[in-house]
């Protein structure tokens, strides 16, 4: 590896925020935003009162829900305390959080070296936060916990570390102790100076919240039993063996904890200082023979989404790759591994939410956009020889299925096209038979706000206004064309064909799938891959 490549690798953090909807992930993908010095106020990039929509959520659905339903990536650079004039380079991918789109959530999952787990502070572990720690804790992804809305009423700080360590058998260590209850946020201990960190609010938490830095006697002074209070459950939390240590959190052992408010911008250099430390730099990946593709090898990369619809005046495509391994240039020639077919890479872009700048040179870790790339699928690789193809993005198993129409047939040529679109993306997954034709697919869906999404982007990227038609099927195997023929004559059956050429066959519930089980044991009925629990 040449030193500057080396440097290059070792400049940059790539991780995911992941959350329960409402723990506050992408007001603090903003906060991060604001730290780094890539925005000059939250909260008012679209103009919004209350801080309701962010950088990262650009969808209209986003802004009017408040919440995000699609992948966005942003990467900036930052420069850490104590470091020299050379800045670490940010691949912050802010993930869906909505537990309808996990599927979204667990294809970012697979291209990032590190994850931030953001929990509520009144509301402790939740149900979608479990399911996404258990997809990092099987992919190997370290974490770092943070506890946010601590400006809000919660839990005690040693209560959520116990649920944390109970409940999910990581064990929280620390680096930061917050110095007030939970809505009386006043600053944090840090526990490897023992210094305390004082913030000062600022008007709607738009700004940096001013920070400072006072000794520990200083701390006493000031803050009084608050101050002891934080001291002694600190000092107890060391005696149970609960400070850092890298390889557990390498491991996936220990997870290292930070206690902050997103909305008014207290810890949030705190995460960015741990990330910058502590979080891994990118590493080689093994393909799908097992074989590992160091970052020192030739130029690869993964495509994780793909997206349109973000530039409504050129109506775009955008194919977001991380790479993987070796230098990338604007303009290099690759191969795509899937087709075996050359790749030009003229219009390549860094991506900072629904912004974009030209990209000319990009390194491990870097996540670059596409534009026009009608070619890629979720889960391709690009490479330069020797060849290389990583393991594909395995589907959630869907839960629930329905049929979408065309309200008016001068449109049909139209939502033909934005039908193979959202496919290729990956919005929802696209089933077909002889029965219902092209002009009714049916769609299939980890959750129902996924087809939402569906109608929402028909009605504004292509004019196309549709009707959802919900099924009754509510689960899906695998099967073959011999079981195909059975399957068919079965009441509450009905077999398709997936875009990927797979066929499913759906049933109306767990009851009629087990009696065709019973009565026609050598049918083939696999269980779909089921990531999403």
């Amino acid at each position: 590896m040449s030193s500057a490549l080396a440097q290059e690798v070792q400049r940059r953090r790539t991780f995911a925020i992941i959350s329960h909807p409402d723990a506050g992930k992408s007001t603090m993908t903003e906060a991060l935003a604001l730290h780094a010095r890539m925005i000059s106020e939250a909260g008012a990039i679209h103009g919004k009162a209350g801080r309701k929509s962010t950088v990262s959520d650009w969808m209209e659905m986003e802004k009017a829900r408040g919440i995000s339903v699609s992948s966005t990536a942003l990467q900036f650079n930052y420069t850490a305390d104590g470091d020299d004039d050379t800045p670490h380079v940010i691949n912050l991918v802010d993930t869906p959080g909505h537990a309808d789109f996990s599927e979204d959530t667990y294809r970012v999952l697979t291209a990032v070296d590190a994850a931030v787990m953001l929990i509520d502070a009144a509301k402790g572990l939740e149900p979608q936060t479990l399911k996404l720690f258990q997809v990092c804790r099987h992919r190997g992804i370290p974490v770092i916990t943070v506890i946010n809305k601590w400006d809000r009423p919660g839990q005690t700080p040693l209560e959520l570390i116990d649920e944390i360590t109970e409940r999910i058998g990581l064990i929280p260590t620390p680096l930061f102790f917050p110095v007030g209850i939970a809505g009386d946020f006043r600053g944090l201990l840090d526990r490897q100076t023992g210094e305390y960190i004082h913030f000062t609010r600022t008007a709607g938490g738009a700004k940096v919240a001013p920070e400072e830095i006072m000794s520990a006697d200083a701390a006493l002074d000031r803050e009084g039993d608050e101050w002891t209070t934080a001291l002694e459950e600190s000092e107890l939390l060391t005696e149970m063996g609960q400070d850092h240590d890298q390889e557990m959190f390498l491991a996936g052992q220990t997870s290292p904890m930070i206690f902050a408010s997103a909305m008014l911008n207290f810890g949030v250099r705190q995460l960015l200082e741990t990330l910058v430390a502590l979080a891994p730099a990118p590493a080689g990946r093994a393909d799908v023979d097992g074989t590992m593709r160091e970052v020192t090898d030739p130029f690869s990369a993964v495509v994780f989404k793909v997206q349109a619809g973000m530039d409504t005046s050129h109506r775009d495509r955008l194919a977001y790759m991380r790479i993987v391994s070796g230098e990338f240039e604007r303009g290099m020639v690759v191969t795509h591994a899937q087709t075996g077919k050359p790749f030009a890479t003229k219009y390549a872009q860094a991506v900072f939410g629904r912004d974009r700048s030209t990209v000319d040179l990009a390194y491990p870790g870097d996540v670059v956009g596409l534009v026009n790339a009608m070619a890629l699928a979720p889960g391709d690789t690009l490479y330069i020889d020797p060849k290389v193809q990583y393991p594909p993005i395995p589907s959630f198993a869907p839960e629930h299925f329905s049929a979408l129409r065309v309200n008016t047939a001068d449109k049909y040529k139209q939502f033909r096209k934005a039908m193979d679109q959202l496919d290729s993306e990956g919005v929802v997954q696209v089933l077909r038979n002889d029965l219902r034709g092209d002009a009714s697919p049916v769609l299939a869906a980890v959750g129902p706000m996924q087809f939402e999404v569906v109608t929402a982007r028909m009605k504004s990227e292509f004019n196309v206004d549709t009707t959802i038609e919900p099924l009754g099927y509510s689960l899906a195997r695998r099967t073959d064309e011999q079981s195909a023929t059975e399957l068919t004559r079965q009441r509450g059956v009905e077999v398709f064909t997936r875009t990927d050429g797979a066929l499913l066959a759906l049933f109306s519930d767990k009851w009629r799938l087990q009696y065709v089980e019973k009565e026609h044991p050598d049918l083939m009925l696999e269980p779909l891959v089921a990531t999403a629990d």
